[in-house]
């Protein structure tokens, strides 16, 4: 075996009931961990009387989801040394039959690979992609993300249009089925903990890709997510993350120039973003945009102190060079 699964966990028995039986039944070369982030519910109970062959690994507090795998994969790579991949895989997920042996071929045949995701389609409306990576994940111009298959809100059905070529390069894959290489993951600096949770992995797989690492999405590996199972989609919180760890890692990795540029435009950009929440009657949304950005400035320096700087460049893969907020709310194109 070269491949450790980990499901990071956090008061997550009702989804690891649900999921974690066909983790197992379909993921028969890989050893499979739950990584529990100080759990207060019967998760450890759950596994250890029903998943004798699964490891569970416990942090005494809930480290975020940065923090909860990096604890993870330390614990693995002492107990498996010869291990080469790592899956980081969320709770919510329903990985179908056969997804992992095309990730960890193609990661085999290419050690250029530093990460790769599969196809995430939408557990509950299993003919659409799913939020959280779809078909594989691209940013615009302005830095802000979006998926093969999903535009914001707006999610396609998949109907094979990005089933060919089997491998594609992407800008960052899912967080929700991340698939590592451990070299790359190491000598890229690991997962940022003070981002805590959300856009982590695009942080992550652009450090990657500074150190001349491909991401790629694989059409032929399917798994199927619920979406939200953490922290949904309608959290104020998620918001809060969302704006704040999107101008973090601009700030950290885009070269000084262009993210001075790209942070004063998103501004008035957020600004724009949390009316849009106000008219729509979410004033909880509106104040988590206010609250990011004065929580970005207080990180700010933290983040641009050169210690922290390796290099910056602005990849090609996977880049959009224009603006999708345009394109999608003003062109509609």
């Amino acid at each position: 075996m070269k491949t450790s699964v980990v499901i990071l966990n956090w008061n997550g028995v009702s989804w690891l009931e649900k999921f974690l039986p066909s983790v197992v039944k379909n993921t028969p070369n890989a050893r499979i961990i739950v990584a529990d982030n100080g759990s207060n519910d019967d998760s450890k109970k759950y596994v250890n009387q029903n998943h004798s062959d699964v490891l569970f690994i416990e942090n005494k507090v809930n480290l975020g989801y940065a923090g909860g795998y990096n604890r993870a994969v330390q614990e693995i790579v002492k107990i498996y040394p010869d291990h080469e991949f790592c899956v980081f895989l969320n709770s919510d997920v329903d990985p179908q039959k056969g997804w992992l042996e095309p990730l960890e071929r193609r990661m085999i045949e290419n050690p250029n690979i530093g990460a790769i995701q599969p196809k995430i389609r939408d557990y509950n409306n299993p003919d659409n992609f799913e939020y959280a990576g779809a078909a594989g994940g691209l940013i615009d111009k302005w830095g802000y993300p979006f998926a093969r298959g999903r535009i914001f809100e707006s999610l396609e059905k998949d109907k094979g249009q990005y089933d060919s070529p089997e491998f594609t390069k992407i800008f960052w894959a899912s967080g929700a089925c991340l698939m590592v290489r451990l070299s790359a993951f190491y000598e890229s600096g690991s997962l940022d903990e003070r981002l805590f949770a959300h856009m982590e992995e695009i942080d992550l797989c652009w450090r990657m890709q500074t150190q001349n690492y491909d991401i790629e999405s694989c059409s032929s590996s399917v798994v199927f997510h619920v979406g939200g199972g953490t922290l949904g989609s309608l959290s104020p919180k998620k918001t809060y993350l969302n704006f704040r760890n999107s101008l973090l890692i601009l700030c950290k990795n885009a070269p000084t120039s262009k993210a001075i540029k790209i942070i004063s435009a998103r501004l008035f950009l957020d600004a724009a973003a949390g009316f849009l929440f106000l008219i729509r009657l979410q004033p909880r949304h509106f104040f988590a945009v206010i609250r990011a950005h004065f929580s970005f400035y207080k990180m700010f320096t933290g983040f641009t102190f050169p210690s922290q700087i390796r290099k910056k460049v602005w990849p090609k893969n996977g880049t959009y060079d224009g603006s999708i907020v345009w394109k999608y709310f003003v062109s509609k194109n």
